[in-house]
């Protein structure tokens, strides 16, 4: 869980978390995001996850496909 900064939304600050991991290698490529864990670890709204890996999606770092699941995309 991290520390979430109130001048922040939320889904913008877990999307910053998210971008982190996969660029550190954390998260490597063909990683499954499980919107279930990430709503867990982070103790927000499915919803509040679901902008983050929108943001995710819009700047190319995952690829969802329709009933698997949102992956890493390659580099």
């Amino acid at each position: 869980m991290i520390e979430f900064d109130p001048s922040r939304p939320k889904w913008e600050q877990i999307a910053a978390v998210l971008r982190e991991r996969i660029e550190s290698g954390e998260y490597p490529p063909h990683y499954l995001l499980s919107e279930v864990q990430l709503e867990a670890e982070f103790e927000v709204a499915r919803a509040t996850v679901r902008k983050a890996m929108a943001a995710l999606r819009e700047d190319g770092s995952v690829v969802t496909t329709p009933g698997m699941g949102s992956f890493v995309r390659q580099p």
